[in-house]
């Protein structure tokens, strides 16, 4: 049953991806190929645009808990770097290119970060302390400190983040 329903939003998703770049093709009057659709992304990010791909991909988890957002703003949000890359070369990921293009082909306000709850996707947290007590670090953060390529600081006091 779990799968059915995960399919079921896909196909939403890749006709609103449809939709959006018809939308995009008639507002430029050219154009744009339609890029691959992967539901892999994981962590807290809902999507990423691999541009020199024309990739789109999407992640299942926060999809399936957050569809109406995910049609509304993610897609959307994640063709305008298809489309800024297209158009304008490389340019800044949210820089006033792309913001435009949200405004002005869909008319989404154009947020750079989502507010979903990621409770569900959240990774471990490594322990880590300042004076202002206990600090939780990932784990992409906490083995660069492992392999002594970075330090952290808290954004709080200042001081450096120290392993619990």
């Amino acid at each position: 049953m779990q799968k059915t329903v995960l399919n079921l939003i896909q196909q939403q998703i890749i006709e609103r991806t449809e939709s959006c770049m018809a939308l995009a093709c008639e507002h430029f009057n050219r154009q744009f190929l339609m890029p691959t659709i992967k539901f892999n992304q994981r962590g807290k990010i809902a999507g990423s645009a691999r541009l020199q791909l024309n990739e789109l991909r999407f992640n299942p988890v926060l999809m399936q808990d957050n569809l109406d957002h995910f049609l509304s703003d993610v897609v959307p949000h994640e063709i305008c770097h298809l489309l800024a890359f297209q158009l304008f070369g490389r340019v800044r990921p949210h820089g006033k290119e792309w913001q435009a293009l949200m405004v002005q082909v869909y008319e989404v306000k154009p947020n750079t970060y989502h507010g979903m709850d990621v409770t569900k996707v959240a990774g471990k947290k490594f322990a880590y302390r300042c004076l202002c007590g206990p600090v939780g670090l990932s784990i992409r953060r906490h083995n660069k400190v492992v392999r002594k390529v970075q330090q952290y600081r808290c954004i709080k006091c200042g001081n450096q983040l120290v392993a619990a």
